[in-house]
């Protein structure tokens, strides 16, 4: 008799802690299988000292098959779920696909960033939910802050040195407070020509910083941003966001090239195509974290809307304490599902307190109810991060002893671009990469391509052309014949957030000529061409794939990428191609189609460089991020 087989999708807090108990119980009675799109867990309280240079984004991410011994990692991104025939399909990193069949089912899948409809936020912001996003705002920080100390102009200087963080929740406190520090250390070893101080600001609608949290910890943490040089502002948020700065809600217009998106989160969107009853985006669950009318579906984290015992009526909350109990709770009721464990059991909490952590010794805690700040509640909460991380503890350790003796190494690496982490993304976790097919996105959940997919970028939802995405140049011709700047997000690349050139990024090779760029069916649509009047784009319709609709000049070899597929080329996810249209292939590097020809007045690409300044050739040397 074969061994039941249980699939669990994701590895956060709740899924990793789902497939580290069921390991422990079903001691090879059952087959584990974690679907992921990356092979570590990412413990997130962590994140803001990545981007403040105190720790190396290794420390923070513990690896899955290390840790998780009896478990079977498969490395993809579920895309499809087929209740019926008890199916998970998914796409690898590299563009195969695949199906996994259970016998029960945990969906684990965490969230995603919440966008708001605030004109160009999606363009000009990112988000801080992923190592990726992370990593890139640490580089963007230090490169802004280099460029204004090297800048003559007052204003431009001003500019680069304002950082905005919109969400004064436990994330975007932590960013700001941290960020603060780890700008003021650059300045003083590198003071500015102008005098100035970076300016960090941190806005909410709320009328208090964490307004989910105890009222005392909220003191607390604003006395410590305020005494920090923090330009907290409450009640004020985002009315629009332009390529060189914010426009707020009370009137005021800040001159910035940084915009840290830290509103919130939502539910991942692969749990709304399911067709079963959601609250909120989330799942319902009962208290026994199992879907109601299908024992073999089970939900936690904060895919899960799970009844709060302890407060009828109403769902815990979607934080990382209640995901980790999730997770152990959801482990044995699957097992006791498969007569291994022993009864099931409802899902009871009780709240052990917060800690936030400030920065330095600094810190607001409420340990078991016991408000602290200070050093103590600094130890407090580099107690608990210990305690609480499945792995590396005395690598954590040593960067914070380091940190306390050592000054921080203010270097740019340049491995993440701004295109790479767009604030729509439905995988914050994965950077994109040139050439990867089908990458998620959250910015349109239910489209033809499934939850948390687009639609092509000429044809998304209400039917508006391509917009430009951070980091790249606004085509030269749109489809429709407007002209770029005209465009929403199609400002010049000069004056963007960041200033640099799109045309002309660190490394010296043109946006242009990025592999994958051109058509990489990816999260948020299809990457924009430069358009030529002698190479019109053929139509395609709504809803299908750029690969699909356009003709390709040779076909490209397959190479097994497609595992299993339903009958007639159809995913269960609801995705569909077209007979004639080429399988996705398994090679990460740029696709066969280099894309449209450059303008005949374009100037070659020149060699490359190492990352800074960069001279242009169609006007004044301009210098900025990508």
């Amino acid at each position: 008799m074969s061994r039941p087989r249980i699939v669990i999708v994701g590895a956060g807090f709740a899924g990793y802690r789902t497939a580290r108990t069921l390991s422990r119980l079903t001691r090879h009675q059952a087959d584990i299988v974690l679907l992921n799109p990356t092979d570590y867990f990412l413990y997130l309280p962590l994140l803001p000292q990545v981007a403040a240079g105190i720790l190396e984004p290794r420390r923070v991410s513990v690896s899955l098959s290390g840790t998780l011994p009896r478990v079977r990692l498969v490395l993809g991104e579920a895309d499809g779920i087929d209740l019926d025939g008890r199916t998970v399909h998914y796409t690898d990193p590299e563009g195969g696909e695949g199906t996994l069949r259970y016998d029960r089912l945990v969906l684990a899948a965490g969230s995603v960033n919440k966008l708001l409809p605030i004109p160009g936020v999606a363009e000009h912001a990112h988000g801080f939910r992923g190592l990726p996003e992370a990593l890139y705002l640490r580089d963007h920080v230090t490169r802004q802050v280099e460029l204004a100390a090297a800048a003559d102009d007052r204003a431009e200087c001003a500019a680069r040195c304002t950082f905005v963080v919109v969400g004064a929740g436990y994330t975007g406190t932590e960013v700001a407070a941290h960020g603060q520090m780890y700008t003021d250390a650059q300045v003083r070893r590198h003071p500015m020509r102008t005098g100035m101080r970076p300016r960090w600001m941190l806005l909410d609608v709320a009328e208090r910083v964490l307004p989910e949290m105890d009222e005392r910890l909220s003191r607390t943490a604003e006395r410590v941003l305020r005494q920090r040089g923090v330009d907290v502002r409450m009640g004020t948020s985002v009315k629009e966001a332009t390529h060189d700065g914010v426009l707020l809600t009370d009137g005021t217009t800040v001159d910035t090239r940084t915009l840290v998106w830290c509103v919130g989160v939502r539910p991942d969107p692969l749990v709304e195509s399911l067709g079963l009853p959601m609250e909120r985006g989330r799942l319902l669950v009962d208290p026994h974290l199992q879907v109601p009318g299908r024992p073999e579906l089970f939900a936690c984290g904060d895919v899960a809307a799970v009844p709060d015992l302890t407060k009828p009526g109403q769902y815990t909350p979607m934080t990382a304490q209640h995901a980790w109990r999730h997770g152990k709770v959801c482990a044995e009721n699957v097992a006791a599902s498969l007569g291994i464990g022993g009864q099931r059991r409802a899902y009871r909490h009780r709240d052990m307190g917060f800690v936030v952590d400030l920065g330095g010794a600094k810190a607001a805690a409420n340990p078991l109810g016991v408000p602290m700040s200070g050093p103590a509640a600094g130890a407090v909460t580099r107690g608990y991060h210990l305690a609480a991380m499945p792995g590396n503890r005395v690598r954590v350790a040593a960067d914070w002893l380091l940190d306390a003796v050592l000054p921080r190494q203010a270097v740019q690496l340049g491995l993440v671009r701004s295109w790479s982490v767009p604030l729509e993304s439905a995988s914050p976790e994965v950077a994109r990469v040139p050439g990867r097919p089908d990458a998620g996105s959250a910015g349109s959940a239910g489209s033809a391509g499934g939850p948390g997919r687009t639609e092509p970028a000429e044809r998304r939802q209400g039917g508006e052309p391509a917009k430009a995405r951070p980091g790249e140049e606004p085509a030269k011709s749109q489809p429709d014949g407007e002209s770029a700047k005209s465009q929403p997000g199609g400002e010049p690349a000069k004056s963007r957030p960041g200033g640099e050139p799109a045309k002309a990024q660190p490394g010296g090779e043109p946006a242009r000529k990025h592999p994958g760029r051109p058509g990489a069916d990816g999260a948020s649509g299809e990457r924009h061409r430069t358009s030529e009047s002698a190479r019109p784009r053929p139509a395609h319709a709504p809803g299908t794939s750029r690969k699909a609709a356009e003709p390709s000049a040779a076909p490209k070899p397959s190479t097994g990428a497609r595992r299993s597929e339903a009958p007639g080329g159809t995913r269960s996810s609801g995705r569909t191609r077209s007979p004639g249209a080429p399988a996705p292939t398994r090679s990460a590097g740029p696709p066969a189609d280099p894309g449209p020809e450059p303008p005949p007045n374009q100037p070659p690409p020149g060699p490359d460089i190492a990352p800074g300044p960069v001279k242009r050739t169609d006007g004044p040397a301009v210098e900025g991020d990508s």
